[in-house]
């Protein structure tokens, strides 16, 4: 198998952007909602098993999986503008994340909103970092 060119300074952007991103999202945009159709309240999140900083951080490093795996599709299939990006995200999106969402709303017995809060923000993560690792090559 040939070798993908990697631009791993891409891949830690896009890394960091999708945190930015789900900061905003599940913070000042749709933090509170989100908390209540979890069933979380402040005392239940200090009660975890991970403090808010501990999963943070492994959530970062895992974040880092994504563009990486990402890159890969993107050079073997030379995609090089942000269009095609939207593209190869959307796809992604539709048969690997949508269906796995659906799967959580069908057997965890979730409100329909959080099915929808977490896929369009799992939709827009995949657009940000499709289009930054393949834009920046």
């Amino acid at each position: 198998m040939i070798e993908p060119t990697i631009n791993y300074l891409a891949v830690l952007v896009a890394a960091v952007a999708s945190f930015v991103l789900g900061f905003l999202w599940y913070g000042p945009l749709f933090g509170k909602p989100w908390m209540k159709m979890m069933g979380f309240t402040p005392k239940s999140v200090k009660k975890m098993k991970l403090s808010p900083m501990q999963a943070m951080g492994l959530g970062f490093l895992i974040s880092l999986l994504t563009p990486y795996v990402l890159s890969h599709f993107v050079d073997y299939l030379e995609v090089t503008t942000f269009a095609g990006a939207v593209q190869l995200a959307f796809w992604f999106w539709l048969g690997l994340v949508a269906p796995v969402q659906t799967g959580v709303f069908l057997w965890e017995g979730k409100p329909f909103k959080l099915f929808v809060l977490n896929t369009i923000y799992n939709l827009l993560v995949l657009i940000v970092m499709t289009g930054i690792v393949a834009v920046w090559q």
